[in-house]
């Protein structure tokens, strides 16, 4: 019986946390027209002439902060996941991990495939909500590889997965604990976000307006906007814990440039809790299934920091689904949907 390749993608990191390779990353990562959508001679004069080089030199001080014996967590607890996937999976598979930008990078890895005799390659990017600049540029730069052999498998992407009942347990599963020896006043959900244009330009039919009337609801006019699909994980969230409407808010992090991003933003939301009194807070990163430093460092430090500034007294992280055996469970079962 011939094999089944499985090509878990996440998004990037670093090869180190040096300024070089911090710079590095950030040329690869910014130049994709995905990420900043601008016309390539703007793009490349805005990114390695002001981006890269003022903001490599920061950015390398956070990712030695992040930095562990085993290098990046983002990459090991890739690796991991892989590992352990592929025990569960057994020998009629072929389970590999990639980087979308920097190293393992996809060009590299899936030669690994070419030589395996597949029936067919499955390839998960591993963010749960669908963006152009995550999921569509890895499967963008995937098909752009495979399309080089001469015999193409029968490929499969699983493009999205912020609704699967098993992934939003998973995430449940983790914050449990934390809720049983807390009692939280308020659940911040805060996802990574993405321009305003972004949005809008994937939208179907011109329906996407960026508001709450747009996006409370899930169904085939924006079933690939990434605004919208966060609101309906953290509302399956919500119900998996049995938080209740009035007791969470969701949000969007990480803002880059001068262009307005989706809202609300993070900061401003967890500064407006602290100003009502809410001291207590249990803070959720569901667009990452791997901590790195978007949930790390951003949601689990800088904005515990700018809270008790605020006011607020408790900041806790709920920890991503990194290579925990309920999450490689959770993938094993979407692959058999694809059978």
């Amino acid at each position: 019986m011939a094999k089944t390749g499985v090509f878990l993608i996440n998004l990037g990191t670093p090869d180190s946390y040096s300024v070089t390779d911090v710079r590095r990353y950030l040329r690869e990562f910014l130049m994709d027209r995905r990420v900043i959508d601008v016309p390539l001679i703007q793009r490349f004069f805005l990114v390695c002439g002001i981006i890269a080089p003022f903001r490599a030199p920061e950015s390398a001080a956070v990712y030695k902060e992040l930095w562990t014996d085993r290098g990046s967590p983002l990459k090991y607890y890739g690796e991991d996941l892989k590992e352990k996937l592929q025990e569960v999976l057994g020998k009629d598979y072929f389970v590999e991990f990639g980087m979308r930008y920097k190293n393992p990078n996809i060009r590299q890895v899936i030669d690994k495939f070419k030589d395996q005799g597949l029936a067919k390659v499955i390839v998960i990017p591993l963010y749960p909500q669908y963006a152009s600049s995550s999921t569509g540029s890895t499967i963008e730069l995937f098909m752009n590889e495979i399309k080089k052999w001469e015999v193409i498998p029968r490929v499969e992407v699983i493009s999205q997965f912020f609704d699967n009942p098993d992934f939003i347990k998973c995430f449940a599963e983790n914050a449990r604990p934390m809720m049983d020896k807390e009692s939280y006043e308020h659940f911040v959900f805060s996802y990574h976000g993405l321009p305003e244009r972004h949005i809008q330009k994937s939208s179907c039919g011109n329906y996407c307006q960026l508001s709450e009337k747009c996006c409370s609801t899930y169904h085939d006019k924006n079933r690939y906007c990434y605004r919208a699909q966060c609101f309906a994980t953290t509302r399956l969230l919500a119900e998996e814990l049995g938080v209740t409407e009035d007791q969470y808010t969701v949000c969007f992090q990480s803002r880059l440039g001068k262009d307005p991003w989706v809202k609300p933003y993070t900061d401003d939301i967890l500064e407006e809790l602290a100003q009502k009194g809410i001291k207590k807070v249990l803070a959720f990163s569901p667009a990452f299934v791997a901590d790195c430093l978007e949930t790390t460092i951003e949601v689990g430090e800088e904005y515990k920091e700018l809270f008790f500034k605020a006011g607020g007294q408790t900041w806790d992280l709920v920890e991503s689904l990194n290579a925990k055996d309920s999450w490689v469970n959770c993938i094993q079962k979407i692959l058999q949907t694809t059978s």
